[in-house]
């Protein structure tokens, strides 16, 4: 089928009666990414030839072109994995055209076929999208289609497959997903409106999955249906967002097959003017994963997004505890301020000082057991707004940048962390690791080209593998050359043959839209995750080339 589909396409470039035309005012884009790893033994980090497995070589690859002419676009991605780079999910090993798609667009109406990517307001009930360093793309392969019968008015409607891999689409395995979705922009619908402060939006969805019950055991249903309805309301500085979902019994292997409804709030409020900024956010979550595979429970088909409201951290040790969303049950809350110190005051001196104040916690929900919480079974029954005093993760962070002259700037940074290390990353029988990090990040650009920037963190802590410390120093010749040294150190680990180093040297060569980095060194072991999707990332020791382009 997906040799089909090139064929078509490339008829369809090659072969129209117009063929000058549709090339000579066409536009041709498309990127390029080549990741590889080279291993080497490494003793120090437990890392022999058996547990390499043989493997010494890890590539991923892909190459996405997209074509335009006029109402009409169409493109595909090629990618390669061979193998899969250590930490990615060893299904993906392959290689062919997982995503092919062509698309004609008016102002009234979008038609897709093929492979697309689609969200519906803030995912609770259905996004489809791909993340390239977690390895993760629920594309969906089917027919989407848009339609905008007025201004302000947009009407969704779409149904396909999920991507799995390279595992072809059968019936009796994963399902078919289904959707639509309505929005309605006041504002732009009714003229007098227009230039009002007060914008209002709202929208609503519905998406359902059919899946054949194959189970010998269980009665499961084959249609599940999902619905939500959010709104957004701007009144002048101030802002409001709310999204409910529920989602119908969906017994599977992630909520242990019971046969309980799942529901999920997500609502923000913020306020903002000239160097000040606040807002907090509110999630809660019950039983909401909602898989095309009843049957999968790791980190693929999925249909929707639950987005995680914790702040993401950019330094290695702030970022060594991620978060991962927990989709059976979580309540949790963020609170964020920005405030810019004003320039030519005391403290704010010539250019200002910013400071950033973050703070977010997300507890388990309370659950009252009804029939032993057995499969087969509702479960439990869960109050609405009442709070767990079990606590899956915590973070309090405060960032204060300034930036004394031409020359120089900083920013530093304290966080106090909980992480349930139980719950987050299934290490069992160990305690919540208690940590407090802080760190400085100083930048001397001591040419107009030529900059060096330094880093020092630490991360003191009695749980999990103790203290660290890591320092970075880079070199960056723009718009050219950088070149890293970095290391973190276990020093505080209660295996004294465990106090490793984590060392790296790296280079980089940017030339407009390509990029090459080498990176030589050891990667700690620990969970990278990306918008509260994670993965485990083995330790490494050797080679990393990173190769990207765009035209």
């Amino acid at each position: 089928m997906r040799k089909i589909y090139i064929i078509i396409l490339v008829s369809l470039i090659g072969y129209t009666t117009q063929a000058q035309d549709f090339i000579k005012n066409a536009t041709i884009n498309g990127s390029f990414q080549v990741d590889g790893q080279f291993y080497q033994v490494d003793d120090a980090l437990g890392i022999t030839d058996s547990v390499i497995g043989g493997k010494r070589i890890g590539l991923n690859g892909f190459g996405k072109i997209t074509y335009s002419y006029g109402n009409f676009s169409a493109g595909m991605r090629y990618e390669a994995f061979l193998s899969p780079i250590s930490g990615f999910d060893s299904r993906q090993e392959g290689s062919g055209f997982p995503n092919i798609w062509a698309s004609y667009h008016t102002d009234m109406i979008d038609v897709t076929v093929g492979d697309f990517y689609e969200q519906f307001g803030n995912g609770l009930i259905l996004r489809s999208y791909e993340e390239w360093t977690l390895g993760y793309d629920n594309a969906l392969n089917g027919m989407r289609l848009v339609l905008r019968p007025m201004p302000g008015i947009t009407i969704k409607g779409l149904y396909g497959s999920q991507r799995f891999f390279w595992t072809k689409f059968e019936r009796d395995s994963r399902g078919i997903v289904r959707g639509l979705d309505a929005e309605v922009d006041f504002n732009s619908l009714v003229k007098k409106w227009e230039s009002s402060k007060v914008r209002v939006i709202v929208g609503a969805s519905g998406v359902s999955k059919y899946q054949r019950d194959t189970d010998p055991l269980y009665n499961l249903p084959e249609n599940v249906g999902a619905f939500a309805g959010r709104v957004n309301l701007n009144v002048g500085k101030l802002g409001f967002m709310t999204e409910y979902g529920n989602k119908i019994n969906d017994p599977s292997a992630t909520n242990g097959f019971i046969y309980q409804d799942g529901k999920a709030l997500l609502s923000s409020l913020s306020y903002s003017q000239r160097g000040f900024g606040v807002s907090l956010q509110m999630k809660r979550v019950q039983n909401m994963s909602f898989k095309s595979d009843r049957g999968i429970s790791s980190n693929a088909l999925d249909i929707n997004f639950l987005p995680p409201i914790n702040r993401t951290h950019a330094y290695s040790l702030t970022a060594k505890y991620p978060y991962a969303t927990q989709p059976n049950g979580e309540m949790g809350v963020q609170f964020q301020m920005n405030y810019k110190i004003p320039k030519g005051s005391k403290l704010g001196g010539k250019y200002g000082t910013g400071i950033a104040v973050n703070f977010s916690q997300v507890n388990d929900i309370v659950r009252d057991t009804i029939d032993k919480g057995e499969p087969g079974t509702l479960g439990y029954s869960s109050d609405f707004f009442k709070v767990s005093d079990a606590i899956f993760f915590r973070d309090f962070n405060i960032d204060i940048d300034k930036k004394f002259n031409a020359k120089w700037k900083a920013v530093v940074q304290y966080m106090n962390l909980y992480y349930d290390i139980v719950t987050l990353q299934g290490h069992p029988k160990e305690d919540a690791v208690k940590a407090h990090i802080a760190l400085a990040d100083v930048t001397w650009s001591f040419r107009s080209d030529k900059s060096v920037r330094f880093e020092l963190q630490n991360l003191w802590t009695k749980q999990d593998k103790g203290n660290w410390a890591a320092a970075l120093v880079e070199y960056t010749i723009a718009p050219t050359w950088f070149f890293t040294l970095a290391d973190q150190y276990n020093y505080g680990n209660k295996d004294k043959e465990a106090r490793n180093h984590y060392y790296i040297i790296s280079a980089g060569y940017i030339k407009d839209a390509s990029r090459i980095a080498l990176t030589y060194g050891r990667q700690s072991e620990g969970v990278l995750c990306v918008g509260g999707v994670c993965r485990q990332v083995p330790a490494a020791s050797g080679l990393t080339v990173t190769i990207t382009t765009s035209f």
